[in-house]
């Protein structure tokens, strides 16, 4: 099935020409169950009319109903010719992008169509839908039906095939609510519904279920794009048009976006408080100009968006209109001096639909489901890192440099510790993720004991000490060596204290005052013992905390006074 919404000056004919073409009527506000009037055509395909009010008043409904189509029948009276609301329309079809239609110059039984149809070529002339196909009708008396019905035939033929597999968005254009569930209907672009489908039903993001399913007058098991629907829903609460329903995880809930103005006024010139019709939503945004066709719109409802959605800016009082198309979904703040210029040159070599490289150029590094929810593949040539992140290229590598510049500068400022902490790295180099500072780390850099060294650093001189205590605790993590076998290990006075700084041992007085002897383990240790003290039935004394630790008496006091100090652990006396 493909949809066709009509448009065109009110009393124009196009509710006729829908009736004339399937028997029936396109669904109204009245009628909200009913998913729109269809009809089948001269090869077998089928075609569903949204038949949208041409009223002055009306437009905010026209572009709910004509948004989600991929193509138009476009109504224009042969004994009145072009007309204001004509106008209108095609001014929003233009913004919206739709390339696909029919021209029908209507009464042609009244007036001849030569002079309108002449008008409405020349009107289309500079606009996406110049060229299309026309045919003169009368509704009344049925001349050209055979015409208009074939038309469409060709139109539909034309028409691009939907993704099946395309994450779900229906826009709700209608919907009641009875009971504990609710009707709504709307136009299934692309993408699979089917009963028993859990969706997001936006904005609040609500989980709701698919009871049943209706498409041209007949109840389905699954549906998909483009058709005109009627979904049943279970427990959705207040659901109204505007709203739309979405596979979870699939899309990106905003409230700011940057877009590209088109067919319209300079961003300079539009007003700061507009409405954005997008979908069948109309959402009022403040507009922040950034270049002459760039703008940032901060909308105060949240909505379900990927790169390059296309949708109207409108100012009802100025009856003035743009298109516009969404550049970024998460769009950097804007603060410093002179940012929003430097954005608008970022921006004005983005294309109107981005891709996953320029989405990863700009952002440096994602998730590879922060990629998918705004609608971009993973590009080419991408840097695949832990098997969840993504980077680009180019900027993986100037962050390798910094690295290694930041490890040099450190080695020189701090001979005794020449190693950067992963966390210290990981925020300097403004990464989301500390294991990605190890994914970055590379020959002639290194990391040991959770720090990065530089290729010019030589390794500490407690670093062998600290390998030959890691072999020491290999199978036993709490047996932490005396005194004696410290030494034999090489792990006192100055050396100790260095491999202390640098965070390669953990070092704990056993009696609590700084005087006693000293209990060396490593790093995580004291955590580690927590979790398996948690597991004892409480409370616990302290031989049975050596026990479970495997270590002595005095290893196991010297570490529960430790956690105690840590505020881990409660003391309690008998």
């Amino acid at each position: 099935m493909q949809v066709v919404t009509t448009a065109g000056h009110g009393g124009h004919g196009k509710s006729a020409l829908v009736r004339a073409l399937t028997g029936g009527d396109a669904g109204s506000a009245k009628k909200p169950e009913e998913p729109g009037a269809w009809t089948e055509l001269p090869s077998g395909r089928r075609v569903a009319f949204v038949d949208v009010p041409g009223g002055e008043r009306d437009v905010p409904a026209m572009l709910a109903g004509a948004a989600p189509a991929p193509a138009v029948l476009l109504s224009v009276a042969a004994d009145e010719g072009w007309m204001p609301q004509s106008q209108e329309h095609l001014d929003a079809l233009g913004a919206l992008g739709v390339r696909f239609g029919v021209l029908a110059v209507t009464r042609s039984d009244v007036a001849a169509p030569k002079l309108a149809l002449r008008q409405a070529r020349e009107r289309l002339a500079g606009t996406p839908l110049r060229g299309v196909e026309t045919v003169a009708v009368s509704a009344r008396t049925g001349a050209g039906m055979d015409e208009l019905a074939a038309a469409l035939d060709r139109l539909a033929g034309r028409l691009p095939v939907p993704d099946p597999d395309a994450p779900v968005r229906l826009w709700i254009d209608h919907a009641f609510t009875a009971g504990r569930q609710s009707v709504v209907t709307g136009t299934l672009t692309a993408g699979t519904i089917t009963v028993g489908d859990e969706l997001l039903l936006m904005p609040a993001g609500e989980r709701v279920r698919v009871r049943t399913i209706g498409c041209a007058g007949e109840p389905h098991e699954t549906v998909g794009g483009v058709s005109r629907v009627v979904l049943t829903l279970r427990e959705a609460g207040r659901v109204g048009a505007g709203m739309a329903l979405v596979a979870a995880g699939a899309w990106t809930h905003t409230t700011c976006v940057d877009v590209r103005t088109r067919f319209g006024e300079a961003s300079g010139r539009l007003a700061r408080r507009m409405t954005l019709h997008l979908g069948s939503a109309a959402v009022p945004v403040r507009l922040r100009p950034l270049g002459p066709d760039t703008a940032r719109l901060t909308l105060n409802s949240r909505l379900a968006l990927h790169l390059g959605d296309t949708g109207i800016l409108r100012d009802p009082e100025r009856r003035s209109i743009a298109g516009v198309s969404v550049l970024d979904l998460r769009p950097p703040t804007l603060v410093r001096r002179g940012a929003g210029a430097a954005r608008a040159r970022e921006l004005a070599s983005w294309p109107d639909r981005p891709d996953g490289a320029i989405v990863l150029r700009r952002h440096g590094v994602l998730r590879r489901a922060e990629l998918s929810v705004m609608g971009c593949a993973p590009p080419d040539g991408a840097v695949a890192l832990d098997g969840e992140w993504l980077a680009d290229p180019a900027h993986w590598e100037s962050l390798f440099e910094r690295l290694a510049e930041e490890t040099k500068r450190h080695a020189a400022e701090n001979p005794h510790a020449p190693g950067i902490l992963l966390e210290t790295v990981r925020l300097r180099l403004g990464l989301p993720a500390r294991q990605l500072v190890e994914a970055l780390v590379r020959p002639p850099l290194r990391v040991e004991n959770g720090r990065v060294y530089g290729p010019a650093a030589a390794r500490p001189v407690w670093a062998a000490a600290v390998e030959r205590l890691k072999a020491e605790l290999a199978g036993a993590p709490f047996a932490a060596p005396a005194a004696d076998r410290l030494a034999e290990l090489g792990l006192t006075g100055d050396a100790l204290a260095a491999a202390e700084r640098a965070g390669a041992v953990v070092r704990i007085t056993a009696d609590g005052d700084g005087d006693g002897d000293e209990i060396v383990l490593l790093p995580g240790a004291d955590r580690e013992a927590l979790h398996v003290l948690s597991g004892l039935p409480q409370p616990f004394t302290p031989g049975q905390a050596g026990d479970a630790l495997g270590t002595s008496r005095r290893v196991a006091v010297a570490l529960l006074r430790h956690l105690d100090g840590l505020g881990f652990t409660e003391r309690r006396r008998s």
